[in-house]
């Protein structure tokens, strides 16, 4: 069972990290990042959704070893079913460009564009993405001494945001909700244990259902403003639970579950998605893995400390355990305000661009200037490599970048 459960987390720690930076870097329209990996993780909850209903079916089945043995068995068709999905899927050209694997990029982003490979939009693709990781690569190969460093990728400032989203995810209390919403039920609403369990797997739907929503919002409002609008909605639910419960009449602690239900539409709308998907983008082509990586191991930590002192805080401070989580949530509001860049409606290229042009040596420019200028020099770039002709039937190597740096523009 140990050696299982180790086995099952190493998978599911890939997974995590790997599956939103695939689908930023092979997104090829910034427009649809937030949505793509939006679509993931209402799958994901919908697992979530199929074990619940899972768990209180077998509270039906009085053989004990079939009422845990099946659940974890059933695994493993649906992993089977994503490994013999795999080989149908295209390599990111990001890495495969990372790796000097350029006609193999050329291939899959021809197949992305649905172009034929000599296409301009197709070799502009291409371009930028070779040029990008050239100006990366000049700072050398990443390295975890990097990590702690800013220089002129701002590696360290980059990682920071992307993991300090999984905190804002993690300690913010979706795990006293989602892990043990039968056992707040039980033991602070009263419910019966079975009762406890249909409404949690009620509330589980009605979770896959805000994930779904928030391909509606993730670009339209962008990441910045989402995370805002969840974290006071976060603190507010927990607030009112608090003093809910802290009341403890029968009208109270009925606005107490009401709003403990209404927790999973603005978590649902706000840090399921953008815990995941920020990381992806906001890291460098160089620092991406790694800062994914760092970004996954603190969104664990932050599970295991939650789930680890939810029930000890429950049953030793009752409804004073929600205003610790009221309080972290509206923590979370200045440190979104004050250093969160908004990454929507940018591509990964734009991204990296703005980074350099904010922290260039005598840049006054803030990150809104940045993003204007690093748009306007992306897309001249494109429009003349489309209209260059292409030399040799390949253009791989880009000596500089087809226009330079207006600093402080």
């Amino acid at each position: 069972m140990i050696i299982g459960r180790v086995i099952s987390g190493l998978g599911i720690g890939f997974n995590t990290t790997t599956i939103p930076m695939w689908q930023s870097e092979t997104c090829l329209k910034a427009s649809l990042r937030g949505k793509l990996v939006a679509i993931e993780l209402t799958c994901l909850v919908f697992g979530f959704v199929l074990t619940n209903w899972m768990n209180f079916g077998f509270t039906y089945v009085t053989t004990n070893e079939v009422s845990w043995r099946f659940p974890l068995g059933f695994q493993a068709l649906l992993a089977v079913g994503t490994v013999a999905f795999v080989p149908f899927l295209v390599e990111s050209p990001r890495w495969l460009c990372l790796k000097d694997r350029h006609e193999e990029a050329r291939a899959v982003l021809a197949r992305l564009h649905a172009k034929p490979i000599d296409d301009p939009e197709v070799r502009a693709s291409l371009e930028i993405i070779i040029e990008t990781i050239a100006e990366e690569k000049a700072d050398g190969e990443i390295s975890w001494r990097e990590v702690f460093h800013n220089g002129r990728q701002q590696t360290f400032r980059r990682i920071l945001l992307g993991a300090g989203a999984n905190v804002f995810q993690q300690i913010g209390g979706v795990n006293v909700v989602a892990y043990y919403l039968p056992v707040v039920l039980e033991r602070s609403f009263g419910f019966s244990p079975r009762m406890s369990l249909i409404l949690s797997a009620v509330d589980s739907m009605q979770w896959m259902f805000w994930a779904a929503m928030t391909t509606q919002v993730i670009e339209r409002f962008g990441r910045k403003k989402l995370m805002i609008f969840g974290a006071s909605g976060c603190s507010l639910c927990f607030a009112v639970t608090a003093i809910g419960l802290g009341i403890g009449n029968k009208v109270s602690n009925g606005v107490a579950v009401a709003f403990i239900f209404l927790f999973y539409f603005f978590f649902g709308m706000s840090f399921m998605t953008i815990g995941f998907l920020y990381p992806s983008e906001i890291n460098g082509n160089r620092s991406r893995n790694l800062g994914a990586a760092i970004a996954m191991v603190t969104n664990w930590c932050g599970v295991y400390l939650v789930v680890s002192v939810t029930p000890v805080g429950i049953e030793q401070i009752g409804w004073r355990f929600y205003i610790v989580f009221a309080v972290l949530n509206a923590a979370f509001l200045p440190f979104i305000w004050f250093f969160y860049v908004e990454t929507a409606g940018l591509s990964l290229d734009e991204i990296d661009r703005v980074f350099v042009l904010k922290h260039a040596p005598g840049s006054s420019l803030t990150y809104d200037q940045a993003t204007v200028q690093a748009k306007e020099e992306l897309e001249i770039e494109r429009l003349e490599i489309s209209a260059r002709p292409e030399k040799g039937g390949s253009n791989h190597s880009l000596e500089k970048p087809m226009v330079d740096h207006v600093e402080g523009v």
